[in-house]
């Protein structure tokens, strides 16, 4: 069985992992970008645990392709 269902990225409720990655990219209002670039990527949709496996496994990928610095390299630019 396939269930799919048409939502915005602002709608999607991230669990474990990728909720930490999720509130950050929503911090930093750069949910309409990560859509974009999910749109480009996949452009025959994405089913929720893959999206949800993006967020907790690829944050990094992610904030670098959303230009968001991590706390650690915050940190880092603050002491230089």
């Amino acid at each position: 069985m396939k269930f799919t269902c048409e939502k915005s990225l602002s709608e999607f409720e991230a669990w474990a992992g990728g909720l930490n990655t999720f509130n950050k990219i929503e911090e930093e209002n750069k949910l309409d970008e990560l859509e974009s670039i999910l749109e480009d990527a996949y452009p025959d949709g994405i089913a929720e645990t893959t999206l949800n496996d993006l967020l907790w496994f690829e944050s990094d990928w992610l904030y670098e392709m959303l230009g968001i610095k991590e706390e650690d390299e915050e940190s880092e630019d603050e002491d230089e």
